[in-house]
């Protein structure tokens, strides 16, 4: 039995992410999940994802949202990542299906000061959800790991009260991840705030589980987002054990909490091994395939440098044209390949490969 006989291809909701997760949970593997910028960063990891046989995770942050609407728009309110977020969702969900794999629709991290683009996101989900039965998006991504432990339960629980009957998943965070993403800037933050206590962990499930079983939860064992030099960032996957014993022992469940891995980008191989043995579903991996998109890219442009500079003309002869060189169709494919390649290899570490 694979993934596809017990959710169908395309765009998931409701209790079908929840039976993905599980389904993931129960046979040791997870699912990368890969921020995008456009429909040719979307497109490249479906087709990854189709070649590997593997279901995927596809999100856009809140500053990704709003380059998919396109720079030009004002963003002062948070409008262009609203819309950008919305048409993403509208892309991934009319071609996601003809991939034949099953897609998690997600938004990532919205911290406090950007909840006004997760109300217009929740907002569009409404909308669809009054024509089609569904949400338009699979899942949500509440960050409010920057406040007290109370606020950020307390702000869960009140938009999870309004997901819930929508069949919206939420993921939210607590202990903070490191680094520096769109535009929030944890570079400085004291290293005993990069660790979660099981505690905590069990506050959350006690919170949202009274509400709805579709959560997951993104705990801090020394995350960063980003890539350093290896030594600079410590990560303890195996504190995630303690969470779900903690757990265990409360509820008389085997490895009951679903958990996310945040800051994947320029882990080992053994580090992310232990981080799904310990009930991780889902790793962010946006900084290595950022990377990887333009690694194509920029090694067409170095290999292919004298037919750039002119229309017409390169080393073929004066009057030979450059179009098939210069066409974005072209160039921007090979970022493609490179990207996808490397979604690819993040499915292989997380085991998720021939799963349907």
């Amino acid at each position: 039995m694979g993934v596809l006989d017990v959710v169908p291809a395309g765009v998931l909701t409701g209790d079908n992410v929840r039976k993905l997760f599980e389904y993931a949970k129960e046979h040791q593997f997870a699912i990368p999940a890969v921020n995008v910028t456009s429909s040719s960063v979307a497109n490249a990891v479906l087709e990854a994802a189709r070649d590997a046989k593997a279901p995927i995770i596809i999100q856009t942050s809140q500053g990704g949202a709003a380059y998919f609407a396109g720079k030009g728009l004002p963003n002062d309110q948070q409008q262009a990542s609203i819309i950008g977020a919305v048409a993403a969702a509208h892309h991934i969900r009319t071609v996601a299906k003809e991939y034949g794999v099953p897609v998690v629709l997600h938004s990532d991290h919205c911290a406090k000061k950007l909840l006004p683009w997760f109300d217009g996101m929740l907002k569009a989900d409404e909308e669809y959800f009054a024509q089609h039965n569904e949400p338009l998006f699979s899942s949500h991504m509440l960050d409010l790991s920057e406040e007290s432990k109370e606020e950020n339960i307390a702000t869960c629980v009140k938009y999870f009260k309004r997901m819930a009957p929508l069949g919206l998943w939420l993921e939210m965070e607590i202990g903070i991840t490191g680094g520096e993403e769109d535009g929030v800037d944890n570079t400085g933050i004291d290293n005993s705030r990069l660790y979660t206590q099981p505690e905590d962990i069990f506050d959350v499930y006690t919170a949202l589980s009274a509400i709805s079983p579709n959560f997951s939860i993104a705990a801090a064992f020394g995350n960063v987002h980003g890539v350093y030099k290896p030594g600079n960032v410590r990560l303890h996957p195996e504190l995630l054990n303690k969470h779900q014993l903690f757990a265990e022992q409360k509820l008389g469940k085997t490895k009951p909490l679903f958990l996310v891995f945040h800051g994947g980008s320029g882990s080992t191989k053994d580090e992310i091994k232990t981080a799904v043995q310990n009930g991780v579903v889902k790793m962010n991996i946006d900084t290595d395939t950022q990377f990887a998109y333009l690694s194509g890219i920029r090694d067409f442009i170095v290999n292919n440098i004298e037919y750039l500079k002119t229309q017409v003309g390169n080393p073929e002869g004066a009057d030979k044209p450059n179009k098939k060189k210069y066409d974005p169709r072209v160039w921007v494919r090979e970022g493609e390949k490179t990207l996808a390649v490397r979604v690819k290899e993040a499915c292989a570490d997380l085991g998720n490969i021939n799963r349907l």
